[in-house]
């Protein structure tokens, strides 16, 4: 990663969630007099495989907010590293036991995964072993079901599907609905029996239901025929990227042209190679993050992100930088910090988030908030493709 000018990066912390007066208010987290006090964040995530494009973004949102934080020179520290899990449970649970390994007996947080199943499995070892641990986009509820220690940055995958629903339904979009839907997969699944049920309660005509069963499916003609035979003149897509650029040519291509929205997964379409753009015209995206946002928090992280890394951040890069950011100002207000071991900082960490005081002005959103349960609460953002680019379609 490229490394940022100091006075740059001091100007823009100042900026940032007004830290430097959150944690230069007389708390003084260590308990002593001395240094900051160093929080190992242990990250998990993809970067090989075929969903190495959203755990690169999570790493490299985190490091920026990283670096940020660290040239604050505040009470708090934070020291990162980042293991790539492949997207697979095993090896998220391998990752797990290398991050621990890394930390030794110094205060560890976990940071990830990335993916959801890796993070469900990676959850119950955190619960039993107490680490707090904060997953910047696994939005499955079985992610923090039952774990007082687990919480999540991203939506829920059942209030995805509810906003869609209500989205369209208060914007009078549509008169039939179709969706289509990996089966195979916790995240869309969870978002499409979501939507499914709530298009029922608002009386919506959903009049097709399309599954595949991963997402190295690469024909959707016939999904497609069965919502353009139905007459859905809105197709909603609560899928990943990969499947819904092939979806959205494929639609072209058989002269079917309804009206697309999809979730957060679908953000970075725009920026896969070979893309072409035109073919996601009109499109409707919820995510929690538009690059193109003109506030200068906004507009610094991406100078930063595109500087080091050649290209726009993602939802996914917005969620990780917010989720270091939650970290250190948690942190900062916590008495004691340096007589934590991990599982003191869990409880602290687990009981200043759960409880529901503690808020957060980020890129994803402003004054968040989370429940007891683990999830999080923030409104998404609608925008829609218009000349290759989001705007505001809210």
């Amino acid at each position: 990663m490229k490394k940022k000018n100091l006075a740059a990066l001091l100007m823009a912390g100042a900026l940032c969630f007004g830290l430097l007066a959150g944690c230069s208010n007389g708390n003084n987290p260590g308990g002593n007099s001395g240094g900051a006090v160093t929080i190992k964040v242990g990250g998990i995530g993809p970067t090989t495989g075929d969903a190495a494009q959203y755990g690169t973004a999570t790493e490299w949102g985190a490091e920026i907010a990283v670096e940020e934080i660290n040239a604050l020179n505040g009470p708090v520290k934070l020291d990162f590293k980042y293991e790539d899990d492949t997207g697979v449970a095993d090896t998220a649970v391998a990752a797990y036991n290398s991050l621990k390994d890394w930390a030794k007996d110094a205060p560890l947080v976990i940071y990830g995964t990335t993916t959801t199943a890796p993070c469900v499995t990676v959850a119950a070892e955190t619960y039993s072993d107490r680490y707090f641990q904060l997953t910047p986009s696994a939005s499955s509820p079985e992610v923090v079901k039952g774990k007082d220690n687990v919480f999540q940055m991203c939506f829920t995958d059942p209030y995805l599907g509810t906003a869609g629903a209500e989205y369209l339904n208060s914007k009078g979009l549509g008169t039939k609905y179709g969706i289509i839907y990996n089966n195979g997969d916790a995240y869309s699944t969870g978002i499409a029996e979501a939507f499914i049920a709530k298009t029922k309660e608002l009386g919506m005509e959903l009049v097709a239901t399309q599954t595949y069963p991963d997402d190295k499916t690469t024909d959707y003609t016939v999904q497609l025929n069965a919502c353009k035979d139905a007459g859905a003149d809105v197709v909603f897509l609560p899928i990943y990227y990969t499947p819904a650029s092939l979806i959205l040519a494929q639609a072209k291509q058989m002269s079917y042209a309804p009206l697309f929205i999809g979730g957060d997964g679908m953000d970075g379409m725009l920026d896969m190679e070979g893309f072409d753009k035109s073919l996601a015209e009109g499109l409707l995206l919820m995510t929690p993050f538009s690059a193109g946002a003109e506030d200068e928090r906004t507009q610094s992280f991406v100078k930063k992100y595109q500087e080091a890394h050649g290209i726009l951040p993602n939802q996914f890069a917005a969620d990780g930088y917010d989720c270091m950011y939650a970290i250190y100002e948690a942190c900062c207000e916590l008495e004691g910090l340096a007589n934590m071991d991990s599982a003191a900082l869990c409880d602290a960490l687990s009981a200043k988030f759960g409880g529901g005081q503690f808020k957060v002005d980020g890129l994803t959103g402003k004054g968040m908030t989370w429940k007891n349960t683990g999830e999080i609460s923030k409104s998404p953002l609608i925008f829609k493709v218009e000349n290759g680019a989001y705007v505001d379609a809210q």
